[in-house]
């Protein structure tokens, strides 16, 4: 508290007198000075003009004009975070791609009948059985090795069934005994109208080796789907079984495959070509893949500066059951890119010369945050398997690994595995194949999360392809053009070439043009600001000062105010309960009657005196009579003077 009379006077002059500007005590006060003396003209008119009608105006326009500059800059924010699109065109030498080929037919079916032996057996008579086909006794030998050991206790317990009706019930293939149906049903073949009854649907039941309750029918509208699915649900079981170097035996070797080669107008051979063993498709073979350090270009457009292959498909050695059709299959990617030929390979068929022209486009996006791309799968928390640069694709197949590997104990088949994995088998994992479909199906429905977590790379390359057939060879020219190669094929042919065993194929740039799409800010921060002040002055008559105006009167001086009466509050709360304290122990004798009106702490003036309000449960205050026991006087003298007592006596 204010100690001295000159302090006491201050303090009451800084209560009694108008306080204005950034320390004015209240926000009306605070909000008036800031219209009279901002360089805003709508606020100043809103204080200094006459009239309600014109007030009510100024109001409006004002608030009006806040709004379209809060509209306004929120677009130009939200515009720069877009990005143009800038096409540029080229004309140079381009490297070539790296082009995949690959068989449809993945082994050998001769060499595989040893390993497939139980399996093909149960397949035929499936076909015996449901559909009244038969192709006699078989000849196929039973496998040396223990491949399929327990091979027909496991078709047993997963055997193809024939739904009867909707009662739940179906007739097993090995036994021919009903069963009773447990668990759901998952049609996999839901887009597709069955004109049938219910005694066409053929499928296949998983249950949970751990838990004989939870079982899952998987039923198909087409016979030929379901066989074929169950076909290869098993296949995969054997083949995950068999060591990679026998199966890179089992597969087409590069002789077989390639028989006649060019390259932009000179020859080439197997030493071009780069093998890698594909899961689903046996040996595959790249042309140009770059692993020697070097890669091809060409300088010159057309089909007859391109990659030209004839290439041996051998038709009747494939496998009856595993695939429906004939040809082989290519992809035409980067050399640091895998190829997913079972995703987005393009099929060619035999006896035609199929020509694919190319167009090659690189396109860059901008990263965050512009948009959610990554530059190089560093940020992505899932491992590539795949030893190649990112893609989405591999992502979401090295995501789907792992989740297997955590949730079944093991790989799945057609993808690579994980550093401490095994590729799932019924002998040692007699769960998997229900823990697969399961969690496919949780894949399908983006409940893995690996669609959230996987992201489009930034930058990548993208070859447009425009495909054209013709018959190959012509009728005039099939007889010697078959003698030829047959002659060129030498001795590891013994019978004539068909036509249906071979495929011409044709990968050319049509033209030298490199488009480029690019991904440029639309705005840089220097004209996102020249944007915001244009806005500003355009809408308000206002500057970056005046900004800084409104920043500091409209927060940070009207929250001083706030918090300057919160603390005033505070302080005479805390000071009326220390008064209350005091005047309970206070000496009570000592004090005369005083008036309870007065509770200044000044000293009473005539002025103050008359503006004192009366108090309410208290009479009229009067003059309080003299404590007489003040005015005793206590003599310091232990004797009396004699002058005293002379006086005292007269």
């Amino acid at each position: 508290a204010p100690t001295g009379p000159g302090k006491k006077i201050t303090a009451r002059l800084k209560r009694t007198l108008p306080v204005r500007g950034p320390q004015a005590p209240t926000l009306s006060e605070l909000m008036r000075w800031y219209c009279l003396n901002t360089n805003t003209h709508g606020c100043r008119r809103i204080v200094v003009s006459r009239g309600r009608l014109r007030r009510l105006l100024w109001i409006v326009l004002t608030l009006s004009a806040v709004g379209l500059i809060l509209w306004q800059c929120a677009e130009l924010l939200m515009n720069y975070y877009s990005a143009s699109v800038s096409v540029t065109v080229q004309f140079q030498k381009l490297p070539f791609p790296a082009v995949t080929i690959c068989n449809i037919n993945p082994y050998k079916y001769s060499a595989m009948k040893e390993y497939l032996a139980e399996l093909d057996k149960e397949t035929k008579k499936a076909l015996e059985t449901f559909y009244g086909f038969s192709e006699g006794k078989s000849k196929v030998r039973r496998s040396v090795d223990d491949w399929n050991s327990t091979g027909s206790d496991f078709f047993e317990q997963i055997p193809l069934l024939k739904v009867e009706d909707f009662s739940r019930t179906a007739t097993e293939l090995h036994s021919g005994q009903k069963r009773k149906i447990e668990g759901s049903v998952f049609h996999k073949d839901s887009s597709i109208v069955n004109s049938g009854d219910s005694n066409d649907i053929i499928g296949f039941q998983l249950c949970d080796a751990n838990n004989s309750s939870e079982c899952a029918l998987y039923t198909f509208s087409s016979g030929v789907n379901a066989i074929q699915e169950w076909y290869k649900l098993h296949y995969m079981n054997i083949m995950a079984q068999i060591p990679l170097e026998i199966k890179e035996k089992l597969s087409y070797s590069a002789e077989d495959l390639l028989l006649t080669c060019y390259f932009d107008g000179l020859s080439c051979d197997k030493r071009h070509f780069t093998r890698f063993h594909h899961p689903l498709h046996g040996n595959c073979y790249t042309f140009n893949s770059g692993e020697s350090g070097t890669i091809l270009s060409t300088s010159t457009g057309g089909s007859e500066y391109g990659l030209h292959v004839v290439l041996y498909i051998d038709e009747a050695d494939y496998n009856p059951f595993l695939v429906t059709s004939t040809g082989a299959k290519i992809m035409i990617h980067d050399q640091n890119e895998y190829p997913f030929i079972e995703d987005i390979g393009t099929e060619i068929e035999t006896a035609a010369a199929t020509s694919i022209g190319m167009h090659f486009t690189q396109s860059r996006k901008l990263s965050k945050p512009y948009s959610d791309c990554t530059e190089t799968g560093a940020d992505i928390p899932v491992e590539n398997l795949y030893n190649k640069s990112y893609s989405l694709q591999i992502c979401l197949h090295s995501c789907f690994q792992k989740a297997m590997v955590d949730s079944c104990g093991c790989a799945q088949y057609a993808q690579p595995l994980p550093a401490g994995a095994e590729y799932c088998n019924y002998k040692k994992n007699p769960n998997w194949m229900y823990c697969y479909y399961r969690l496919h199906e949780k894949f399908v429905k983006e409940q893995l999360g690996c669609q959230q977590i996987c992201k489009d790379a930034c930058s990548f390359k993208e070859w447009a392809l425009t495909t054209s057939i013709a018959q190959w060879p012509s009728i005039v020219s099939e007889d010697w053009m078959l003698r030829v190669l047959s002659w060129d094929k030498g001795q590891k042919l013994n019978k004539k070439l068909n036509k249906t065993d071979l495929a011409n194929l044709m990968v050319f740039y049509k033209d030298l043009n490199e488009r480029f799409i690019s991904e440029n800010p639309a705005n840089t921060l220097v004209i996102l600001l020249s944007n915001f002040g244009g806005q500003l002055g355009l809408w308000m008559s206002c500057s970056v000062v005046c900004v800084i105006e409104i920043v500091e009167v409209f927060f940070i001086d009207s929250l001083s105010i706030v918090l300057r009466r919160q603390w005033q509050r505070a302080k005479k709360w805390w000071s009326g309960r220390q008064q209350g304290r005091a005047a309970q122990t206070s000496d009570v004798e000592r004090q005369g009657h005083e008036n309870p009106a007065c509770i200044d702490e000044d000293l009473p003036t005539f002025t103050t005196a008359l503006r004192l309000p009366l108090p309410q449960d208290s009479p009229l205050p009067r003059t309080p009579p003299p404590n007489y026991s003040t005015l005793r006087l206590d003599t310091a003298f232990t004797e009396q003077l004699p002058d005293t007592l002379e006086l005292g006596q007269h």
